[in-house]
């Protein structure tokens, strides 16, 4: 009776942990912020583009226009992509990372981490970083 009482504990754990890795896959509203600072940056909507930044990034960057040209001449595929697929998303450490690759506009894969936060008025990019491209075995 205790053998059958774990093993049901056991099941309904691992259910309840997939279930909650898989909710964790998908964002709409995060893949929503995402996209729309991607579709600002290809119309040269800085300001646009700079209202998605957390109020950390943006008192770094202090305006629109130093954004803009840290984008620009830092992250090339992510001001002109021409592919987006969103990844997995994750957890670590207690923050929130979107994987998300981007399809340049020479046809290079480039793969970044946007670690996103939740404000009062929705979600907002706290942070991008490159990542190394995985290994591709032929």
């Amino acid at each position: 009776m205790i053998l059958r009482a774990l093993t049901f504990c056991i099941a309904l754990l691992s259910a309840t942990f997939a279930a909650a890795q898989e909710d964790m896959g998908r964002n709409s509203g995060i893949e929503t912020t995402i996209t729309s600072q991607l579709e600002a940056f290809k119309r040269d909507d800085f300001d646009q583009a700079f209202t998605f930044a957390s109020p950390s990034i943006q008192g770094m960057f202090g305006t629109a226009d130093r954004f803009g040209a840290m984008v620009r001449n830092g992250y090339p595929m992510v001001w002109r992509p021409r592919d987006v697929t969103y990844l997995e998303l994750r957890q670590i450490a207690g923050g929130l990372w979107q994987k998300v690759q981007i399809i340049d506009q020479r046809g290079n894969a480039h793969y970044l981490d946007y670690r996103m936060i939740k404000g009062p008025d929705g979600w907002r990019i706290s942070g991008v970083q490159l990542l190394k491209a995985p290994d591709v075995s032929v």
